[in-house]
């Protein structure tokens, strides 16, 4: 074979090994342009994923944070409910206990009269004190300050203090007015004197 042959089988073989060359080329070039999108896509994936849980998570948070809220709005009505069923009645006790002032004024009045009839009037007006008494117990409203118990500035109102034999420092020496409760509540202090 001559050069020339030679040459030009070399150079058609160089050529194939081109063109293979840069069709190798190609192929990685076209791979790598593959895998560039695949991995912007795996990327979004990844991307999306965190945004979807972080998502959740908010949801979650809202969702517990919703029910504690549930939660003590409920506890509030309750306790605003047992409140109106407790005191409900507090204006009315209030009105009420002028009343048994007034009967309590009455029955401590002297009675020297031998007269019937204004004995069975005292009498009357004594059964009608203890029935009002009884029926407001009923509902929770009962007396406080009694002569003799220990100052308390929660439930009692002094209104003076003097020094008084038979009774210790800040003993109740006299009830000038009668306190009450309504189921534990004050809704008039007594008004009373203590020992000094």
């Amino acid at each position: 074979m001559s050069e020339q042959q030679t040459t030009t089988e070399e150079k058609v073989l160089n050529k194939e090994e081109l063109n293979e060359q840069v069709a190798e080329n190609e192929e990685v070039e076209t791979a790598s342009e593959e895998i560039d999108p695949l991995n912007e896509a795996l990327a979004k994936i990844q991307d999306l994923e965190a945004q979807l849980e972080e998502a959740a998570k908010k949801e979650q948070d809202i969702l517990l944070r919703t029910r504690a809220e549930i939660d003590n709005i409920r506890r509030r009505t309750e306790a605003d409910v047992e409140k109106a069923h407790k005191f409900g009645l507090e204006k009315f006790a209030k009105e009420i206990l002028n009343v048994i002032d007034n009967l309590e004024r009455a029955a401590a009045t002297p009675n020297n009269s031998e007269d019937e009839s204004v004995k069975a009037l005292f009498d009357g007006v004594e059964l009608t004190l203890k029935d009002l008494i009884s029926t407001v117990a009923k509902f929770g409203i009962e007396p406080v300050g009694a002569v003799g118990e220990t100052f308390n500035p929660d439930l009692h109102q002094a209104i003076s203090m003097q020094p008084t034999e038979g009774f210790t420092t800040n003993q109740i020496t006299t009830v000038l007015q009668k306190g009450y409760l309504l189921n534990g509540r004050v809704i008039r202090p007594a008004m009373v004197m203590i020992a000094a």
